[in-house]
């Protein structure tokens, strides 16, 4: 299995303060990747860096081998809040960045069917639930067909039941788009439910594999690791 993202952090710094040192990453082509970590301890600016939207940081980030210099099509963000535009609606958000009228409709008509919105695409976004608004942010990530989605705690603003439709929905247009994934999440039974591998950040990396896709919400299995990743937080 080839390498979709190769993430190696020297240095990263705000001020005189270190955030990152020597952090590596590499993500496998399809892989899905949870990152958690005490607040504070670097992951959204790990995310950030990886998206190449902060490129103030020794080290290099790769796409596929080739070395990344900025913000990239083939890399989807999704953020915590929907950060959609209130005065256009959802089809228009999801298409915001495109040049062609025809090939956009296209594709958004498409995308909103994967996530649930078909009947969504001229609401404004006050007119959306908050899972809703999180779907259209999703289907906005899509937009450019990506080959590596990266979300940073995406899903935290919403009730237990929709997020638990949102972990789904993500897996499945994961599975559909045959996405790498990187998530940011202090959920840690969200990162066992959806992850092939949990890398916590302390320092150091720390790995932890969940049981083989599909995966069960809360068995036994899962209820050990968990224990597991509890014991190293708290290290």
């Amino acid at each position: 299995m080839s390498i979709a993202l190769d993430i190696h952090v020297e240095e990263k710094r705000y001020g005189a303060r270190t955030i990152l040192r020597d952090v590596s990453l590499q993500l496998q082509q399809g892989e899905v990747v949870s990152l958690i970590g005490a607040s504070g301890c670097g992951k959204s600016s790990l995310l950030s860096i990886a998206s190449g939207l902060d490129r103030n940081f020794k080290g290099q980030i790769k796409l596929a081998g080739t070395p990344l210099t900025g913000a990239s099509g083939d890399i989807g963000f999704i953020f915590q809040e929907p950060r959609l535009f209130p005065w256009l609606t959802v089809a228009e958000n999801v298409a915001f960045d495109s040049n062609n009228a025809l090939a956009s409709q296209r594709l958004v008509t498409r995308l909103l069917a994967e996530v649930g919105l078909q009947d969504h695409a001229h609401a404004l976004p006050k007119q959306l639930s908050g899972g809703q608004a999180q779907r259209a942010a999703i289907a906005r990530g899509l937009f450019t067909q990506p080959r590596v989605l990266l979300l940073d705690e995406p899903f935290s603003a919403v009730d237990a039941f929709t997020r638990m439709k949102l972990q789904d929905l993500l897996l499945k247009v994961a599975y559909q788009h045959k996405l790498t994934v990187l998530l940011v999440t202090h959920d840690i039974d969200e990162a066992l439910y959806l992850s092939d591998r949990i890398v916590l950040l302390d320092g150091g990396l720390t790995e932890f594999h969940p049981g083989p896709a599909p995966r069960k919400r809360g068995d036994a299995e899962a209820a050990q690791l968990k224990a597991a990743i509890f014991d190293s937080l708290h290290v």
